[in-house]
């Protein structure tokens, strides 16, 4: 049997295969947060630890950052609390392909949902209906290779001084440029998708270096469904 077709019978390698753009961007993101942690004073448990159960990269290097600056455990709760509250908008996004799941296994995606995922899932979702062993597949080996990636951070962080002159920190920066075009299908979305990086520097620029990201998407996703709404009455 050809591997192709045996990956299409098989729903749980198809996740695993639809993982891979993820993986690539995870391992040396990861990698550039163990080294961080490592750095900070956190050990290699308390790393993989924050990787397994927090799961979230932006908040885990503020977190990291804000732990090393000595600030008090409240304040970083509260910090990566807020920064992670766009995972409410898209879990409310995914949420009408989920209908019929029960509480666990809606809990066990939730846990899993990251930014990256959500963007395929996005797409398979306007694919068609994936089997549950493909989406669950594709979470933890994301998941999986994050893990991988921090403990190869902080295992080998003492080799390195700064991660910045390898280029690690642009690892997520053009995995997500590369699922954002496999996501836009229209020229509608190639418009949102503009506005909302024009938007985006244009905030950053004027200081909102906290919000430029978040404003920016939410502008940019306001005029795109305004626009699609208005070109389906004409």
């Amino acid at each position: 049997m050809k591997t192709t077709g045996f990956v299409k019978e098989q729903p749980w390698l198809r996740g695993v295969s639809r993982a891979l753009p993820i993986v690539m961007g995870y391992i040396p993101i990861g990698f550039a947060y163990g080294v961080l942690a490592q750095k900070a004073g956190l050990s290699v448990w308390q790393t993989l630890a924050m990787s397994v159960f927090v799961y979230a990269g932006s908040s885990q290097f503020i977190a990291v950052g804000l732990f090393s600056a000595g600030i008090s455990p409240l304040s970083i709760i509260i910090t990566t609390f807020i920064v992670n509250l766009r995972h409410m908008l898209m879990s409310a996004a995914l949420s009408p392909n989920l209908k019929g799941w029960s509480k666990a296994e809606l809990a066990v995606f939730a846990y899993e949902l990251t930014d990256e995922s959500f963007g395929v899932h996005t797409m398979s979702f306007k694919a068609g209906n994936p089997a549950k062993g493909e989406i669950f597949a594709l979470n933890i080996t994301a998941q999986t290779a994050w893990v991988l990636g921090s403990w190869l951070g902080c295992t080998m962080g003492g080799l390195i001084s700064d991660v910045r002159p390898y280029g690690l920190d642009y690892a997520l920066a053009a995995m997500f440029i590369a699922l954002l075009v496999l996501a836009i299908s229209d020229r509608i979305q190639v418009a949102v998708a503009v506005t909302a990086g024009v938007l985006s520097l244009v905030f950053l620029l004027a200081g909102l270096d906290q919000w430029h990201v978040i404003l920016a998407t939410v502008i940019g996703a306001t005029i795109g469904v305004v626009v699609e709404e208005c070109s389906k009455t004409r």
